[in-house]
């Protein structure tokens, strides 16, 4: 049984990392058939389980990279801009994507779900980029390529 995170290995963090974010990107896409469907209490846990992934995400991801460093990316060619343009707008998006899930899920929290509609036709666009972007980015780093710098 795993106690803390210290008894995690770093190099099984990017992948637990990975499946995080893909598993917030199919809770937010179900959340939405749920919603478009009035199946409000299926809407709700569905974007609360996507909550609970991205928080876990994060916190592994800041734990890894505090302990880690930078991982440098080692492709070459036509793909080093690709992948630079990915993580690029994966990164901005994902530091404007906090306060928009926060609030978002606050108002609905809150039942005002006017306001909540409305922030949400930005919020879902954004968090959904920003979760597949994240599997893309581990694919890109640690397994099409051979990572600089990473742990063992």
């Amino acid at each position: 049984m795993i106690s803390s995170a210290t008894d995690l290995p770093l190099s099984t963090i990017p992948p637990i990392d990975a499946a995080l974010n893909g598993s917030a990107a199919v809770f937010l896409l179900i959340g939405f058939y749920f919603i478009t469907h009035r199946k409000i209490l299926a809407h709700k846990i569905c974007m609360i389980s996507a909550f609970f992934c991205s928080t876990a995400f994060f916190s592994l991801y800041l734990y890894f990279h505090y302990h880690a460093g930078i991982i440098r990316f080692s492709g070459q060619g036509w793909i080093r801009p690709v992948y630079f343009a990915i993580l690029i707008s994966h990164t901005v998006l994902a530091v404007v994507s906090l306060p928009l899930i926060l609030i978002t899920l606050t108002l609905a929290l809150r039942s005002r779900f006017a306001k909540h509609h409305r922030i949400a036709q930005w919020t879902f666009p954004i968090w959904l980029y920003v979760s597949l972007t994240g599997v893309i980015v581990y694919w890109l780093l640690f397994i099409a390529y051979t990572p600089i710098g990473a742990p063992a």
